[in-house]
């Protein structure tokens, strides 16, 4: 009897290998080849799975969009029911945030799949979803007035903080220190201006 493949089990394995090999070598590396090798399967079973390059990318930002997804989740339900609105959304970036080993090279895949999309704008459908609904959500957290603006720019200071942390120009302590200094001034804003 032929043995049963789990295809999401190999997708993930090959989408794996890519976020190793862009990880560790830059999204330039990124090559059915190159992911195949680092994966330990033929050139053949990765075309198998991905036909093409942007298929195996898109995967791979799908399985680091989950991974991100998953540290939210396990943060946030680590602070209980009904949790105020700034430890909430500190949480939350917090999470997002490429402090540990993991969310690093989960980080330095994202980024890498950023400047990708930025040439190709079907593959950017995806991050502009995601874009607008973490600033519909943090919209709907922050005091005062323009909130979708506010939001737009603790999405900003997310992500540069992270891009500062990958480069290794922050430390953990230094990017969380400045998330907070920023919330000290969204959370503490008159109400109208």
């Amino acid at each position: 009897m032929p043995k049963k493949v789990d295809r999401q089990e190999r997708r993930t394995l090959i989408a794996d290998a890519l976020m190793r090999v862009a990880a560790e070598q830059g999204l330039e590396a990124v090559s059915l080849r190159h992911v195949a090798a680092e994966a330990g399967v033929s050139p053949g079973m990765v075309q198998h799975y991905f036909r093409t390059k942007d298929e195996m990318m898109a995967f791979a930002m799908a399985v680091v969009r989950e991974r991100g997804q998953i540290r939210v989740g396990d943060a946030l339900a680590r602070l209980g029911e009904n949790p105020p609105p700034r430890q909430l959304l500190r949480t939350m970036i917090a999470a997002l945030l490429p402090l540990d080993e993991q969310s690093r090279n989960d980080g330095r895949v994202a980024l890498a799949f950023l400047a990708y999309t930025a040439v190709r704008p079907a593959a950017a459908v995806a991050v502009s979803e995601d874009t607008a609904e973490l600033v519909d959500f943090i919209a709907g957290v922050v005091p005062g007035p323009a909130p979708r603006e506010v939001a737009a720019g603790v999405l900003a200071l997310m992500e540069g903080l992270g891009v500062y942390l990958l480069g290794g120009h922050y430390t953990p302590e230094q990017a969380l220190g400045a998330l907070d200094a920023h919330f000290d001034m969204v959370f503490h804003r008159p109400a109208t201006t």
